[in-house]
């Protein structure tokens, strides 16, 4: 299966805190070294494909700038081919302030451009070419959603830590065959947003991550495999307790996406709901004994 990701490429700034929230009048020393990478949702997902043996292609609006231009270089360094249209908002970045057990609080520019579209000439190439395709948040990429389900294929999307109620993610969540989404403010409504978008969306799966709680996987009655039909609790749900990562967590920046590409590897296996699922979430707690990066996401091997 190929996988085209579409947007959701960046740079990102780690600085390393004592503590979060921080509680400092105006100023705080970092607690190790401040670090820029080239990270964000889709290069994760990405690279979390790559190295399961999945192929995979992006597609991405980026700045004429330096940044941009870093990312265009790794992803060549990567071996991901890698398409992109000048964006005149310039490339997306954000800061990541990480503390010592791994928690993050992430502030996110998002260089937006209202009423910008990914050029056909961009994206379509790499689409004919995919059987699934990842739709990352990126707000222009809302418009490629319906045109990615044409010609058989499946779409996918990440809503990370949506609320359940803020339209800027409404048309991810009733637009994709599966849905990731985090449950951290969803918390006991998790549920009921899951069954409201296999309800009034396309969605057939929806996953619902919770860090150190596992994962869920609810389901509009069916699964994507049959082997899995018998393991569903009634109203098709099903449970994946959070694995154990082997080490200390020390970045949770990409532990999703690393649930999100494991889950979609091991769907193009074949394998089904419960393994899709459990995958998922070993890649998970993987990434985050590691520090984001193309070496922070599981590979079949381990």
């Amino acid at each position: 299966m190929t996988v085209l990701v579409v947007g959701g490429t960046g740079i990102d700034t780690v600085v390393p805190v004592g503590e979060l929230p921080i509680l400092a009048a105006d100023g705080v020393q970092a607690a190790g070294p401040v670090r820029t990478f080239v990270s964000h949702t889709g290069t994760c997902v990405a690279l979390g494909l790559r190295n399961l043996g999945v192929e995979v292609t992006v597609a991405d609006a980026v700045g004429d700038d330096e940044e941009g231009r870093r990312i265009t270089a790794a992803f060549a360094g990567w071996g991901i081919p890698l398409r992109t249209a000048i964006s005149t908002g310039g490339t997306r970045r954000a800061v990541n302030l990480m503390d010592p057990h791994g928690r993050r609080l992430s502030i996110f520019d998002a260089r937006v451009v209202p009423g910008y579209r990914l050029p056909v000439e961009t994206y379509r190439p790499l689409l004919d070419r995919a059987r699934h395709v990842h739709v990352t948040l990126t707000g222009w990429a809302r418009h490629l959603l319906a045109e990615a389900r044409t010609g058989g294929r499946t779409v996918s999307t990440d809503l990370h830590d949506w609320n359940g109620t803020d339209d800027y993610h409404r048309d991810f969540a009733l637009g994709a065959d599966l849905v990731f989404v985090s449950g951290v403010q969803l918390g006991d409504r998790a549920a009921e947003v899951a069954r409201w978008i296999l309800a009034d969306g396309v969605a057939s799966h929806v996953v619902v991550t919770a860090g150190a709680a596992g994962a869920d996987l609810y389901t509009a009655g069916g699964h994507l495999h049959e082997p899995a039909a018998d393991l569903y609790t009634a109203g098709g749900h099903l449970h994946e307790p959070a694995a154990d990562p082997g080490g200390p967590i020390v970045d949770s920046n990409g532990a999703g996406d690393a649930l999100a590409a494991a889950f979609l590897a091991a769907l193009s296996d074949g394998l089904d709901d419960a393994a899709c699922l459990r995958r998922g979430a070993i890649a998970g707690a993987y990434a985050c004994t590691r520090p984001v990066g193309p070496d922070g996401f599981i590979r079949r091997q381990d």
